[in-house]
């Protein structure tokens, strides 16, 4: 059965039972795993989401472990802690291939800043999720230049279930997809927060880039938008 909602005055059919995200429970009777990713930009709570469901796995007494790149010590050296102060522990390690040793007879493992992990990160959740285990992960699927960032394009590909979280553009209001770096710094990975990074919408980040690369003489970097298709 269906059911109709309004939203702003448009009809939209949903199911009976409709939720955001489907939460598997573990079936003892197969021998597989899954991948699960979290993905947006900054500020758009997937940290936050990641511990969410990190906390139910361990409120049901499965064996879970987190896990995040060394590199991140914004807030806490050995805790996952999300921008509102929400905050799990875990292990940092300083590379990928640490986790497969780390996570055997686990049930759940948690991954967080995945965007910062070498391509091995790719294999590692998929032997995990082979071997029977629930692998949560969460990351940037930008960089600031609006690129796909690091091995998340590919964990999105070889995940089961892939969770896009949005922040709210601080210039428009709108649904936020980009992180813009306020910061003159052009490395790739550049830990901040809200003084360095804002989340912006397409249109929002397209004026800012352009007028950053105005004030940096790097004019050009920016492709117009098309007006129509050809």
């Amino acid at each position: 059965m269906f059911e109709y909602k309004v939203t702003q005055n448009i009809f939209v059919l949903l199911p009976e039972k409709c939720k955001m995200f489907l939460e598997n429970t573990v079936n003892h009777n197969e021998q597989f795993g899954w991948i699960e990713v979290i993905c947006g930009s900054m500020f758009s709570g997937k940290t936050e989401e990641l511990i969410r469901r990190l906390k139910r796995a361990k409120f049901a007494k499965q064996k879970v472990e987190i896990f995040k790149p060394s590199i991140d010590t914004r807030y806490h050296e050995d805790m996952v802690v999300s921008h509102d102060a929400n905050e799990i522990r875990s292990t940092p390690v300083t590379s990928a291939s640490m986790i497969r040793l780390l996570a055997q007879g686990c049930e759940v493992v948690g991954i967080d800043e995945a965007q910062f992990f070498d391509d091995e990160i790719v294999a590692v959740c998929n032997d995990l999720a082979n071997s029977g285990i629930r692998v949560i992960i969460a990351g940037l699927d930008m960089d600031f230049k609006g690129n796909p960032f690091g091995p998340m394009p590919a964990l999105m590909a070889t995940a089961e279930y892939v969770t896009k979280v949005h922040a709210v553009c601080t210039r428009t209001g709108n649904l936020a997809n980009y992180s813009f770096r306020k910061a003159d710094n052009n490395n790739l990975v550049m830990l901040g927060e809200t003084e360095e990074y804002e989340p912006l919408s397409r249109a929002a980040y397209y004026e800012a880039m352009k007028q950053h690369n105005v004030l940096t003489n790097k004019g050009g970097s920016i492709q117009e938008p098309k007006s129509e298709l050809l």
